[in-house]
């Protein structure tokens, strides 16, 4: 066959085959490699700290550009100190400042943030969205940074003891939508989450207790001695313990993300349905956006912890005594283990709707002693009455010693 190029060069290549007889069926198999890091690291803004500069692939020689969505309250905090290490590493900053609140967290502000994509022009491979705040914040810049042209770099730095040992560490984005909390979401690992413990100093106390929950969560369906040792110091975690450089804080906080991590790594996709990271994510979703005032997520999910310690207590799954220290130590922390919402006929809902998101069954982690974690799958009404039965008594318990 002739060219109908003038001049132009015949192109030779390897032949392509049709495999013989041809075939109308065939099978795509690939392989996606998962590699992110997480950090602590301290001083992260001082500029003889290179980590953020690594992580937005800058080397103070020549110019590199990136996407800075920040929660607007910590730009208040930290903008200043956030530009002068932009401009030591010569970064140029594209700010994008954005409400860290619950109410957020739409599908608007997603689309907001890949509006600033494209009035920034950001390159698709080499430049990078760098999002700056609390769970809300870097859940709703991750999903939209896996949109935009189907993917584009993302780092994450959490601000928030929730972020830290959570939401900053995971590979999991999200909205809320319709009434339902992260309805729509996607997988997509950030290159870099850089945790430091120094942005917690000017996190307000009910934040701080916050993110607690997630750490007693951990506790419960994973490490004694995480437990143990927040039975020992919780009274005394506070902001700047966290800020500091206490052992005991510390190695809460190592702790805490060392196993999430070690829960989350073998099963990035979800494709295994029975996480005992769901501890205390069963029934808090539907309390956490009906609650009224409004609850912390961390806050949500200790009532559902509470009533979860409850259930595996009614099942003999946990002794009374362990069941006292978990919700003692729930209380001790300055974390609620009752809301009024929360009733047997919202938890019957909550599960009938995780139900669904566990592909047909309750899989409810429940403790087994302290430490550990077993799967349910026959909850029912009568159990969730008598759940919050219990639930109550010891919270009225801990009022009492409280004022003792």
């Amino acid at each position: 066959m002739t060219s109908s190029v003038p001049n132009a060069t015949p192109r030779m290549g390897a032949v392509f085959e049709l495999p013989k007889p041809p075939g109308l069926h065939w099978r795509v198999q690939a392989r996606q490699l998962i590699d992110y890091e997480v950090s602590i690291t301290r001083n992260l803004l001082n500029p003889d700290n290179s980590a953020l500069a690594k992580a937005c692939g800058a080397n103070g020689r020549r110019p590199t550009r990136c996407l800075v969505v920040i929660d607007a309250v910590v730009e208040e905090l930290y903008g200043p100190r956030l530009q002068a290490y932009f401009d030591a590493w010569r970064i140029e900053p594209f700010v994008e400042p954005v409400s860290g609140d619950e109410a957020a967290k739409t599908l608007d502000a997603a689309v907001k943030m890949t509006e600033a994509m494209t009035r920034m022009g950001i390159l698709r491979r080499t430049e990078k969205v760098v999002a700056i705040g609390g769970g809300v914040v870097l859940d709703v810049a991750g999903l939209a940074a896996s949109l935009y042209r189907r993917g584009v770099p993302f780092v994450r730095v959490p601000t928030t003891l929730v972020g830290q040992i959570d939401a900053g560490i995971g590979v999991k984005t999200g909205i809320n939508h319709g009434h339902h909390k992260n309805r729509l979401g996607t997988y997509a690992a950030p290159e870099t989450s850089l945790i430091d413990p120094e942005f917690l100093r000017t996190l307000p106390h009910r934040h701080v207790v916050n993110g607690l929950a997630e750490i007693i969560k951990m506790a419960l369906i994973k490490d004694v001695a995480l437990f143990e040792l927040l039975e020992a110091t919780v009274t005394e975690i506070n902001a700047d313990a966290f800020a500091g450089h206490g052992s005991a804080t510390g190695e809460v906080l190592s702790r805490s993300i060392a196993g999430m991590l070690d829960e989350l790594e073998p099963n990035l996709w979800e494709h295994e349905l029975e996480r005992s990271v769901d501890y205390g994510h069963t029934f808090s979703p539907s309390l956490e956006l009906r609650a009224d005032p409004p609850l912390l997520h961390g806050e949500a999910v200790a009532v559902d912890m509470a009533i979860c310690v409850a259930l595996a207590h009614n099942r003999g799954l946990i002794s009374t005594v362990d069941a006292d220290r978990a919700i003692r130590l729930m209380s001790l922390a300055g974390l609620p283990i009752t809301n009024p919402v929360f009733t047997a006929d919202l938890l019957a809902e909550a599960l009938g709707d995780a139900l669904k998101h566990r592909d047909g069954l309750q899989r409810v982690p429940l403790t087994k002693g302290i430490g550990a974690a077993v799967f349910v799958n026959d909850l029912k009404y009568e159990e969730l009455v008598a759940a919050l039965e219990f639930v109550y008594e010891r919270e009225a318990d801990c009022a009492l010693a409280a004022l003792a």
